[in-house]
């Protein structure tokens, strides 16, 4: 596996600590941030392909797998815990930005806002291919309130909101996608962890980003990103490395420094100064061939 850190993920990380606090923020980023709510809006999840490929690419994605297998524990059962602690909320909010996606619809112009939505994920994609390039881009989340204000239209108001059924359970299903993705990369960590190169797939998955934000403004066919996720994916792996192979050898590493060879066969510690136990028997006293160091009883 790589030994370099995601863009995104690292950038989070140093705000806000630990790994379940930083998955959390990574799944849930796109619910804070509208991006979720302006593909809601430009209608990203009006065919099923559409739902796969916004769950994967915006809740799932490369960094939630650099997450869970760069900087989670090797503990399944609590990796688990930590996916659903995370996944659960994540599915509830998406539903609830959907109740209000018809309301929100109706005062905005539609075809102005998906042209914002494109520039948010393509800026999502800037982020992820490259931490230095995305410095320089504005939050995603300065560029949904321009393309609120921008596409806004204040006559055609509606107070009330009339949420759509359907449009709610593609947005849960949605988020169903992207929690599977991360609950399927616990359970299939220990075989694909030392196979996965995280910068290839990171890279795979900036190009689907992108290709996700053309399609939003019908530049090329609805369905394109989600077989670029998928080669991004198979071309990620490595077949000539060994599973876990990373890992074992950076838990060895320090282990076999520590340690050396003796002699007789057994082992002693580097780096560690042990005095050995004085023997309160021979202190002050002369045995043959020592020199006396104690003068309160030079004649013994």
């Amino acid at each position: 596996m790589s030994s370099s850190r995601h863009p995104v993920a690292l950038r989070l990380e140093r705000q806000v600590g630990g790994a379940t606090k930083l998955l959390a923020t990574v799944m849930l980023l796109p619910l804070a941030d509208g991006i979720f709510a302006a593909l809601v809006l430009s209608g990203a999840l009006d065919t099923v392909v559409g739902i796969v490929q916004v769950g994967l690419l915006v809740f799932g994605g490369s960094a939630t797998l650099a997450v869970i297998i760069a900087e989670m524990d090797r503990n399944m059962p609590q990796q688990a815990a930590s996916v659903l602690i995370v996944g659960i909320p994540l599915i509830v909010i998406a539903v609830v930005e959907a109740a209000f996606a018809p309301t929100i619809a109706s005062v905005l112009d539609i075809v102005i806002f998906e042209r914002f939505a494109a520039v948010v994920i393509i800026a999502i994609a800037a982020k992820t291919a490259s931490a230095t390039i995305g410095d320089y881009l504005p939050r995603p989340s300065i560029i949904v309130v321009l393309g609120l204000i921008a596409s806004i239209q204040p006559a055609g108001a509606t107070l009330t909101v009339t949420p759509d059924i359907e449009l709610m359970a593609r947005a849960g299903a949605a988020g169903l996608v992207g929690v599977s993705f991360a609950m399927g990369v616990v359970v299939l960590r220990p075989y694909i962890e030392g196979l996965v190169d995280i910068d290839r797939f990171r890279f795979g998955t900036a190009i689907a980003l992108g290709t996700l934000a053309f399609s939003v403004i019908g530049l090329i066919p609805s369905n394109a990103p989600l077989p670029v996720f998928i080669v991004a994916g198979l071309l990620a792996f490595d077949p000539a490395a060994e599973p876990d192979a990373g890992r074992e050898n950076e838990r060895e590493a320090p282990a076999a420094r520590a340690r050396a060879p003796t002699a007789d066969g057994g082992s002693e510690e580097l780096g560690t100064d042990v005095a050995e136990p004085a023997d309160p028997m021979r202190q002050g006293y002369g045995y043959p061939g020592e020199e006396h160091t104690d003068d309160r009883a030079p004649w013994m």
